[in-house]
Formats: structure tokens, sequence, C-alpha cells
């Protein structure tokens, strides 16, 4: 089993130095924080004494929220109640000494707190101020309070999941918060590289609507005169995606003439491959309602797991699994995907570890993420 990992390591990873104050609360601001942590950031969580509203989130965990432990790994806590006089200016002190400040908070609060961009780059010239919102600094929504699958469905993230002429369906596992968190990383790094040059910091906007729309850049594209019943472009007709097989379902992707071909010589369907209706994907997508069934047929003979081995490399796919299979999966064992934390309460879990490699700076192992105020003693020190 690997080392249990619970405390602060020492300094390694390309951002090593650099500190973090992280404000910011749910999934795609604190998990843009982790993924600086990941990458050797040493970073410290603000919350209100109330804590992050994602350790209420529904857990079978007795003691704590897995969406949080997942979220915040490698981050030491503090609480401030900014409202309060003197916590309020423990938080101006960590700034003096910060690189980086991330909250998001609707773009009217931070004036009313006193944390605005414009206050904190006079006490810090060389601070990178990342606000996340749901829709923006600008227009008539700004205030509005953006939450993922709200700007799914605003979106058509939802309309285009669920199927044609039926109702809109959310995708679970917070996307849109988890490519904020992403785009939260690249805009941070690309600051703090460009403070390299300039010895300046400056504000960094990210948004759930920037990363909803961004997502979908395939799809949003309108060319001059055409309908707008684009959202489809990319659907492949039914061959490329989830079957049900003799027991279990799988994916298979087939949209190249090579795995096409090996799709159907695998299956025995060589007739469809030397079919010349069917020699590309639009033609395929043209007759799915011929070709879907006798795929089905075909793949009945076998299970999921039997089908994903017999196609091999030849045909991209996977047998669908649960999230909980992945702990163990020869594949993620050997990426070193998984580590074992230890955590103050929640005893020994097991969580992802190394989103990144890097071959020159490796980054730092991770620990726990914090228990509530865990590391207050920080507030009686210059913060080592």
């Amino acid at each position: 089993m690997e080392t249990p990992t619970s405390s602060p390591r020492a300094p390694s990873g390309p951002l090593a130095g650099i500190r973090v104050l992280d404000l910011s609360a749910y999934i795609a601001g604190p998990y843009g924080c982790t993924l600086l942590a990941d990458q050797g950031a040493d970073v410290i969580k603000i919350e209100p004494p109330g804590g992050d509203n994602l350790r209420q989130y529904p857990s079978t965990l007795a003691t704590e929220s897995r969406a949080f432990l997942g979220v915040n790994r490698s981050k030491r806590g503090i609480v401030l109640d900014l409202k309060n006089p003197s916590d309020h200016a423990a938080l101006l002190r960590l700034v003096r000494e910060a690189d980086v400040l991330v909250h998001n908070f609707r773009p009217s609060v931070p004036a009313r707190l006193g944390i605005d961009h414009d206050r904190l780059s006079l006490i810090n010239s060389r601070l990178i101020y990342c606000a996340v919102t749901g829709y923006g600094d600008q227009g008539p929504m700004k205030d509005k309070a953006g939450y993922d699958q709200v700007l799914q469905t605003m979106t058509g993230m939802s309309t285009l999941q669920g199927k044609r002429g039926g109702p809109p369906e959310v995708i679970f596992g917070s996307v849109v918060d988890y490519y904020a968190a992403a785009l939260l990383a690249a805009g941070v790094s690309s600051a703090l590289y460009e403070r390299e040059r300039s010895g300046l910091g400056q504000y960094v906007g990210v948004s759930l609507l920037r990363s909803a729309l961004t997502m979908q850049s395939a799809r949003m594209i309108w060319a001059d005169g055409e309908s707008l019943d684009i959202g489809r472009d990319m659907r492949s007709g039914g061959v490329t995606g989830i079957h049900p097989t003799r027991e279990g379902y799988i994916y298979i992707s087939a949209n190249t003439p090579h795995f096409w071909k090996a799709l159907c010589e695998r299956t025995g369907l060589q007739s469809l491959f030397d079919d010349p209706r069917f020699d590309t994907v639009r033609k395929r997508a043209e007759h799915h309602e011929e070709i879907v069934p006798k795929l089905h047929a075909a793949l009945a003979s076998r299970t999921a797991i039997e089908w994903e081995t017999l196609f091999g490399d030849a045909v991209p796919s996977a047998a669908a699994r649960r999230i909980e299979d992945m702990f163990d999966h020869p594949q993620v064992t050997a990426e070193g995907l998984v580590a074992t934390f230890e955590h103050p309460v929640v005893g020994q879990y097991r969580g992802v570890n190394h989103p990144i490699h890097f071959g020159r700076t490796p980054a730092p192992e991770p620990f726990a993420a914090p228990t509530l105020n865990q590391h207050e003693s920080l507030l009686e020190s210059n913060i080592p």
C-alpha cells in the first residue's frame, strides 16, 4: 500500500514557492486551487465560520463530505470571518505575502467585503487576483448566482444530452465546474508567467458561462445562411456510442475507416464493411437504423468485458464500469493515479494523485483535505 499522506510536504513541483489564498467554495474555484497545489503551490483554504458549503453535501461518509475531500486535497485550512475587523485585517496581512488570491463571490460582493481587486492590488502589486463567477463581470446577469447544472441548462448542454424530441437531461459529474477549474489553473499559471516579465500582478476572470461555452467550441459555429439546427453535427448515427452486450454495456468508437473495418471484422459483420452504402461516417449515420440492430445482435454473443478484450487495440472501446472499479484498475495503478491519504477524522482513504506528470520538476505528494480550521495556528505565526 502507498504511504499515507497527511500533512504539508517539502516544496517541489513547477509552482513550488507560490502561495495561493483560496477563498472560494463548492467546486470550480476550490478545485482550480487544488490543481495549483498539485503542481507544487502552497494553498491556504480560507473558509467562513460555517465552512465551505460543500462540507455539508450528502455523503455515505459519517464525518466528512466525500466531495469536499476530493475537491480540496493538498491544502492547509483556516477560518476567517471577513465581516469581523480583526479577521479582515488578518486576511490583508496574508495578502501582502501571497502570490495568488482566488474567490467565487458575485461581482458586487468583494467591494462590500473590502477585498476587491483595486484595493488588494494597492497592498500587493504582484498579486494575481482570480475571480470565479457564474456569468462574468459585466452584463445583466453578472450578479446572478451560477451553478453547474444551471449553466448546462442555459447553454444547450442539457438539450443536447437528451434525446431529440425528448426532455433535456443534465450531465452528472459537474463537468462545467471542473472545466472552469482547469481554466482557472491555466489562467493563473499564465498570469504568473507574465509576472516574471512585468513584475506586476493582474486580474484573472473565469466564469461558468465561459466554461460551458468553451467546452462546446466544436458545436458553437454558426455560418452565415445556415439553419440553426446545428447542435447535433458531431453525432455519428449511433454506431459510435454505448451498446448492450450479453452482459453489460460497451462504448465503441469506429469513425475512421481503419476502426470501422476492425469492428466489422471482429463482430463478424464483414458484409457491412464491404457495402459501399456504409463506407463513410456520414453514410453510416444516414443508415443507422439498418446498421445498429445488426451490431447489437452480434454484440449479444459476448459480455462487455469479453468484447473489450477481443477488440483490444484494434477498436477503441471500453466496458461500462463504476468509478469504484477504477481504484485498482491496472492502468490506473501503472500510472500512479491513486494515493492513500491520512485524515484526522475520516482516517485512511484513497483518492486522486498527480493529475499532471512532470518529468524534470516532479509534483509533490498530495495530502488530505483539511478539517475546518485545522491549521488555525498559522494565524499566530508568519505562516512558513
